[in-house]
């Protein structure tokens, strides 16, 4: 790298200052500056990208990596299921206990399916932030006409007191 001491760049100012002048010098410098200033940010941003590709690729290899031990396990898996099954296919021995155990599969998975809950704008209301109502003036808690008069009622020692 270009090694510049105090010496170096005061012989350069001078040689500046003769060939430009002390009029358009000032002019000149910030010029430089801001050349310098934008060639500063292209090479730290080239130097960003270069380190997010980086990034990527090794995030891409780690991903293949996950992706493969999860298709081994898979198969390990599959290929036990498969083993199982059939282990008590032979078991059983006969050809109706294979319709009998998918017919028992079936009522059984469709004795679970849950039913579609009907959306309730209630629940969409609830949804919305308490800051955004109180900000847009929308009531957070509703309380009933009796809650109300109960809420800001004296209370009964000094209702009593009271002629």
């Amino acid at each position: 790298m270009i090694d510049f001491g105090i010496d170096k760049l005061a012989l350069i100012g001078a040689v500046a200052l003769i060939v430009i002048g002390p009029e358009k010098l000032p002019r000149v410098a910030r010029t430089v500056g801001l050349l310098l200033g934008k060639a500063q940010r292209y090479v730290s941003q080239v130097q960003t990208e270069v380190n997010r590709s980086i990034e990527i690729e090794e995030l891409k290899k780690v991903k293949s990596g996950f992706e493969d031990a999860a298709r081994n396990v898979e198969q390990s898996v599959s290929g036990g299921i498969n083993h199982a099954e059939g282990e008590i296919n032979s078991a059983l021995g006969s050809g109706q206990s294979d319709s009998y155990y998918n017919d028992l599969h079936q009522t059984s998975y469709n004795s679970f399916v849950p039913k579609p809950v009907r959306k309730n704008w209630r629940l969409k209301r609830a949804a919305m932030p308490t800051w955004y109502k109180q900000q847009s003036g929308v009531r957070r808690h509703v309380q009933s006409g009796a809650a109300r008069v109960a809420r800001f009622r004296p209370p009964a020692a000094a209702r009593s007191s009271q002629p």
